[in-house]
């Protein structure tokens, strides 16, 4: 029977990780993730798991140690943050592409300069290239959940890529919550010990991180983009049979909330999904036909939602805690390439950069300016919300 305790998000991924058995643990401590190495530092001391904890020299070593394990064949999990995750940039591309199985959490922080230390996603949306499947959750629930989720993900012999599990920087990784944890029969029921022919076998020899020169390289990067597909249909699938197990459900891909009769929806990722689903029941409350739609899986991304909600909404709008300068919100290019010829209206709002506030009376006032947008009195744009000379 599951048991229910008092834990913020990084303790809950905590868990997630020891439920997970792996067998290998590379860290270093970087804020706002350190906790969570330490929690599960804490699980070996006191005997409640049993696996090998590397403490290594930087983020780079960190990710360089799993692939090595990996490679053996073992089950390995790492954890980031900002500057470190841009630190383990080199070593994000030879675990994909190598297409070994790794699960990362990256407590999502801004980055330098002008230097911060609390929440925001562009560290995260910086790698969105690096071949590696990325997941963002709203609460510590769904961090514990979703580190178990992927590692039954990323091991599946259809995808074998690695999967990082996001989590807001102090927003989530420092707030606590009732959290329920699964019994580890729950979880070996669930996820089944690794087992792969993709390491180092004497047996078998194989080249792992191999080169290749320009005839065979294209078909590399197609066969992980047919993983990403294969695992747009995992992550659904992944999710419905933790469903069955616990009664906690993600959506997968994508989750709708009183979105089937709106006219205007906000697409939101992470923590803020939580608040907006506070503002939408206020708002239908008065009468206001809003919905929210809360994006779980950054890559691979759901286009083919986007695409056949194209003439469902009047208009959409995009919470974006990332910028690509001289360009658009992150999140909102990519909802906007995918909603292409959609006759409903599309603007973006960029918003709890460096870790400032997202309150109630902003995401109204999204909300307001939609239905403007709906009506043709306002005009879509890209917006920063909230600046301090507004």
């Amino acid at each position: 029977m599951s048991k229910k305790a008092f834990l913020s998000a990084n303790e809950a991924a905590a868990y997630g990780v020891k439920l997970s058995r792996p067998h290998v643990v590379s860290a270093y401590p970087i804020t706002p993730q350190t906790t969570l190495v330490e929690k599960i530092a804490d699980f070996l001391a006191n005997g409640e798991a049993d696996f090998k904890y590397m403490m290594v020299e930087s983020e780079h070593s960190a990710m360089a140690s799993a692939l090595g394990a990996s490679m053996m064949g073992a089950r390995t999990f790492t954890a980031s943050s900002s500057q470190g995750l841009l630190y383990m940039c080199e070593m994000l591309s030879y675990v994909s592409g190598a297409r070994f199985p790794i699960v990362m959490v990256d407590a999502n922080r801004s980055i330098a300069t002008p230097w911060n230390i609390f929440g925001d996603q562009r560290d995260a949306m910086a790698m969105r290239d690096s071949g590696w499947i990325m997941l963002y959750v709203e609460s510590g629930q769904e961090a514990l959940d979703t580190v178990i989720q992927a590692y039954k993900i990323a091991e599946d012999p259809e995808v074998m890529t690695p999967v990082m599990v996001n989590i807001d920087g102090f927003t989530l990784t420092h707030t606590y919550d009732m959290v329920e944890i699964p019994e580890q029969e729950e979880v070996d029921s669930f996820l089944p010990p690794y087992s792969t022919t993709n390491k180092m076998d004497m047996k078998n020899p194989k080249t792992l991180c191999m080169s290749v020169g320009p005839d065979f390289h294209t078909e590399g990067r197609f066969l992980q983009q047919k993983a990403f597909e294969a695992a747009k249909r995992k992550i659904v699938s992944v999710n419905d049979e933790y469903a069955k197990l616990t009664g906690r459900s993600y959506g997968g891909m994508i989750e709708e909330y009183r979105a089937d009769d709106a006219e205007v929806v906000l697409v939101a990722v992470g923590s803020v999904a939580g608040t907006v689903r506070v503002v939408v029941d206020e708002m239908r409350e008065a009468g206001k036909k809003v919905g929210l739609i809360k994006l779980r899986s950054f890559r691979p991304f759901p286009k083919e939602y986007f695409e056949s909600a194209r003439d469902k909404f009047k208009a959409v709008g995009v919470i974006d805690r990332s910028i690509s300068f001289g360009f658009d919100g992150t999140v909102f290019s990519e909802v906007k390439s995918a909603m292409y010829g959609s006759s409903a209206k599309v603007a973006n709002y960029i918003v709890g950069l460096g870790g400032r506030d997202i309150p109630k009376h902003q995401i109204e006032t999204m909300f307001n300016k939609l239905f403007g947008i709906a009506s043709g009195k306002n005009e879509a744009e890209v917006q920063f919300l909230g600046m301090r000379w507004e």
